[in-house]
């Protein structure tokens, strides 16, 4: 995991009661917060609360498919999002990156199957997540 961590990441650890003031700037509601931020400092996911090692890895990739999602690179951003399911298939956020990286595959291509494709496996290995709801609209595209 610390690998994982730094060749993907610059971690910035930041105190709540020696820096309360930091704290506050990033809306933090509890300990441990960590923010997976863009390039330019904007926040693109958020995890609260302490976590397993490998449900942590598995936030931090999807917070890095979200990061390449909001620079458009959604090649990269589907690359990220397949290693998140894929890796890590019972991870409670597989069913959001299954999602996600079929969104990613439709950016790429303005192609309404990877919509269709995206809708069948997220009702095939993830049934009652809200995921498979959302992507419901989808189906017969």
């Amino acid at each position: 995991m610390a690998q994982f961590i730094s060749s993907e990441f610059i971690p910035v650890k930041i105190h709540v009661k020696e820096q309360p003031e930091t704290f506050k700037r990033f809306g933090a509601q509890w300990t441990p917060t960590l923010l997976v931020m863009s390039p330019e400092g904007v926040e693109c996911h958020r995890i609260e609360g302490f976590l397993p090692a490998d449900d942590l890895i598995a936030e931090l990739a999807l917070g890095l498919g979200k990061v390449a999602f909001k620079r458009e690179d959604y090649a990269e951003a589907e690359r990220r999002y397949r290693f998140v399911y894929e890796t890590y298939p019972k991870f409670d956020k597989a069913a959001e990156a299954v999602y996600w990286a079929g969104v990613s595959r439709y950016k790429s291509s303005n192609d309404a199957k990877k919509l269709e494709e995206t809708e069948k496996q997220l009702t095939t290995k993830y049934p009652g997540s809200e995921w498979a709801r959302k992507g419901s609209v989808w189906a017969h595209s």
